[in-house]
């Protein structure tokens, strides 16, 4: 939507204004209708959030491949832009793989439903430590220990909604792209205290296409994109697709977090 289509439509709305204005100044009746619970919030944008959380939710397994651009400050204070490819393989409750060739270290993150491995295989090291029960609370478990965020997780956790929507100061539906994610989406604008974020969703499959995000609360403001393709609902999976054996041979090590302090360390 451009600026122009806003001012416009900015202008018809005040036109409609002085019109129903003129409707009650002849004694005409106009019917009020009642004030919405959170008048920043668009119904319509709740719903397209709703339809393609439940589709990702109802979905016993998913693939899909996520290429997520993010900035860095450089030394000099210029910006920086990188990229990670992350091929990810989830199946519902327990079963998560995420293959990241990335601008940096290649590396591969299993979870079994029993274990979960980070793989490197440039130095062919892997930890392995235990996970817990599900996907969601793996997730979690390998940011607090091993400070492995992923920025998808979104889209794979059991309520994709809940997370999406709770705490909303904004929701609305900017319009729509035919040039994001070869085909035509919604693109839906959330905010809350946290997180300023746009969706783009696909119109005729409701899976997301692209996601773009920046915290409020992070000094520098810096932005990120996520680029989602090559979903397949449902896929054929087996235990192989959750395990590598190059990781099995590797030599193993605890997952530890970088940025803890070595011991003995000045």
């Amino acid at each position: 939507m451009t600026f122009r289509t806003i001012r416009r439509l900015s202008l018809l709305a005040t036109m409609g204004l002085f019109a129903a204005g003129s409707a009650l100044a002849a004694g005409e009746a106009s019917p009020i209708a009642p004030p919405p619970e959170h008048p920043a919030i668009q119904p319509q944008a709740l719903a397209l959030l709703k339809a393609t959380s439940d589709k990702l939710a109802a979905a016993t397994a998913l693939r899909f491949t996520a290429v997520t651009t993010y900035e860095a400050p450089a030394r000099n204070g210029q910006p920086l832009y990188y990229s990670t490819l992350s091929k990810v393989t989830m199946q519902r409750p327990n079963k998560l793989r995420v293959i990241t060739p990335g601008d940096g270290p290649a590396s591969d993150f299993l979870y079994d439903g029993t274990d979960m491995l980070a793989y490197a295989p440039s130095a062919d090291l892997v930890a392995v430590g235990p996970a817990p029960a599900t996907v969601d609370e793996t997730i979690k478990a390998a940011e607090d220990q091993a400070a492995i965020f992923f920025p998808f997780a979104e889209v794979i956790v059991s309520d994709p909604y809940k997370n999406m929507a709770e705490g909303l100061t904004t929701a609305y539906v900017v319009g729509q792209s035919h040039v994001v994610g070869d085909t035509i989406t919604d693109i839906v604008a959330i905010t809350n205290e946290n997180v300023q974020a746009e969706i783009w969703i696909g119109v005729d499959d409701g899976l997301p296409r692209m996601i773009r995000a920046s915290y409020v609360k992070d000094p520098t403001h810096s932005p990120y994109e996520i680029s989602f393709s090559d979903w397949q609902i449902n896929p054929t999976l087996t235990a192989d697709d959750f395990t590598s054996l190059p990781a099995q041979k590797a030599p193993k090590m605890k997952f530890g977090r970088p940025d803890t302090p070595v011991a003995g360390a000045q």
